[in-house]
C-alpha cells in the first residue's frame, strides 16, 4: 500500500503535494473539502486525474477535512492510495431514481460485485438522504460478512447544501459506495461517542421517519427550546450540542440522533436518522474530556495491527462544535491510538455509518467518532 496526500487552501488555489516517486495507474483518491467553491473542487479533481495516474476520485463536502493529525478548514484534502493486493470499485446512484432510500441502499449493495468483497465504504448526501433507511437497504443486499462504514457529507454549521464528488462530477441527493475486494485486506473499525444522558426518560408520542413532532405529548420544538434556553435561537446548529439518546420499543440498544433542521410552523424537528414512534429518549450533553476519551477508544478498537495502514476518520460536526479549539486533540487521540504507521484522512460529517456498539448490522450513528482502518497483509 502506497499513500500520498495533497492539500489545497482556498487562498492558494492549487494542490500542494510532497509527491514521492510516481503513483501507479488508477489509485483511489479520497477527497474532502470544507468551505471550498465547487468550481475549485472540480479543478482540483481534474488536476488529480491528469497528473496522478488517472485515479478513481471519490469524496464529499465536510464540516472540516482531516489530514494527518490536522484539521483543515477552508481547504481541500486529497489522499491517494495505491493498493498492491486489493481491488476496488465504485458505484453511485441518485435518490430520485428509486422508490425510497431503503431501495436506494438495496440497489447500491446489489450493484457491487459480491465475489471477494471484503468491505464497503459509503459517502452520502448529508441533508436529503435518510441514513437509517440507506443503511438498512445496504445490509439487506450485502453478504452478512461484509462490513459497512462511512458517513454523511457535511456543510459546516449552515445545513444548506451538501455535495458528493465522483470522478470530476459534483452532485447532491445521491450516494457513492466503494467496494474493497481481496483476502489480503485487513479492516478495523471503531465507533465511540462520549456523550452523557441527562434528565428523565421520555416517550416519542408523534413522529414520522426522521421527523419528530411530540415527546410526552408536548411539541418537540417547545421541549428543546425550554431545555436549550439561550442556545435555542441558534437552532438547528445548537441542537448538535444536545443530541438525543434513543432506544426503540422492544430494543435494548441506545443510539444517538442529532438535529439537522426544523419547521417552526409545525413545531417539528428533523433528525439525521429515524425517530420511531414509541421510542424512549433522553437528552444528552457532552464534555471535552468525555469526547476525547471516546475518540481514543474508537482508535483503539479500529487498530488493525502493526504496519502501514490508512485510517479514515468520520467525526460529527456536533463534536467539532463542542470541542472548538480542542478539535485537533480528538484527531491526535485517534492518531496516538493507531500508532505512527497509520496515515489519517477523513472529514466532519452529519452522520456516521457503522456497526453498532453491540455488534448489530450497520446503522446510522450521530455524534460519534468512527474510524475505519485499511491495511494490506503481506
Amino acid at each position: 500500500m502506497k499513500i500520498t496526500q495533497f492539500h489545497m487552501s482556498n487562498a492558494g488555489g492549487r494542490l500542494i503535494c510532497p509527491l514521492n516517486g510516481t503513483l501507479p495507474e488508477r489509485p483511489l483518491a479520497l477527497v474532502f473539502w470544507s468551505d471550498t467553491d465547487e468550481r475549485d473542487v472540480q479543478d482540483a479533481a481534474r488536476m488529480l486525474r491528469d497528473s496522478c495516474g488517472g485515479p478513481v476520485i471519490v469524496g464529499c463536502s465536510a464540516g472540516g477535512a482531516i489530514q494527518g493529525g490536522q484539521l483543515l478548514e477552508n481547504a481541500l484534502s486529497a489522499t491517494l492510495v495505491a493498493f498492491e493486493h486489493t481491488r476496488f470499485e465504485t458505484v453511485a446512484a441518485m435518490a430520485a431514481d428509486h422508490a425510497d432510500n431503503r431501495a436506494l441502499g438495496r440497489h447500491l449493495g446489489a450493484a457491487l460485485g459480491h465475489e471477494g468483497l471484503a468491505h464497503v465504504f459509503v459517502l452520502s448526501d448529508g441533508l436529503s438522504i435518510n441514513g437509517c433507511a440507506l443503511s438498512a437497504g445496504l445490509a439487506e443486499a450485502l453478504p452478512p460478512h461484509v462490513g459497512v462504514t462511512g458517513g454523511l457529507a457535511g456543510d459546516g454549521e449552515r445545513f444548506e447544501r451538501t455535495t458528493l464528488l465522483h470522478g470530476c462530477d459534483i452532485f447532491s441527493d445521491g450516494v457513492i459506495c466503494i467496494g474493497f475486494y481481496g483476502d489480503r485486506l485487513r479492516v478495523g473499525q471503531g465507533t465511540r461517542g462520549g456523550w452523557v444522558p441527562f434528565g428523565p426518560e421520555r416517550l416519542i408520542t408523534a413522529s414520522h421517519d426522521n421527523v419528530l413532532l411530540e415527546i410526552d405529548g408536548e411539541s418537540a420544538l417547545d421541549l428543546y427550546e425550554r431545555y436549550l434556553g439561550k442556545h435555542a435561537k441558534n437552532l438547528p446548529a445548537s441542537g448538535h450540542l444536545f443530541p438525543l439518546n434513543l432506544r426503540e420499543a422492544g430494543s435494548s440498544i441506545w443510539v444517538v440522533r442529532t438535529i439537522l433542521g426544523l419547521d417552526r410552523e409545525r413545531k417539528a424537528l428533523f433528525f439525521g436518522g429515524d425517530v420511531p414512534l414509541g421510542s424512549t429518549v433522553r437528552l444528552m450533553r457532552g464534555s471535552i474530556d468525555n469526547l476525547l476519551d471516546g475518540a481514543e477508544e474508537a482508535g483503539r478498537m479500529a487498530r488493525a495491527g502493526d504496519g502501514a495502514s490508512l485510517a479514515i476518520l468520520v467525526s460529527c460536526v456536533g463534536r467539532k462544535m463542542l470541542l472548538k479549539q480542542f478539535t485537533e486533540e480528538e484527531i491526535e487521540a485517534v492518531a496516538e491510538a493507531l500508532g505512527p504507521e497509520a496515515t489519517l484522512t477523513g472529514f466532519y460529517s452529519y452522520g456516521e455509518i457503522a456497526r453498532g456498539i453491540e455488534g448489530e448490522p450497520c446503522c446510522l450513528h450521530n455524534q460519534t467518532m468512527m474510524v475505519t482502518v485499511l491495511q494490506e497483509i503481506c
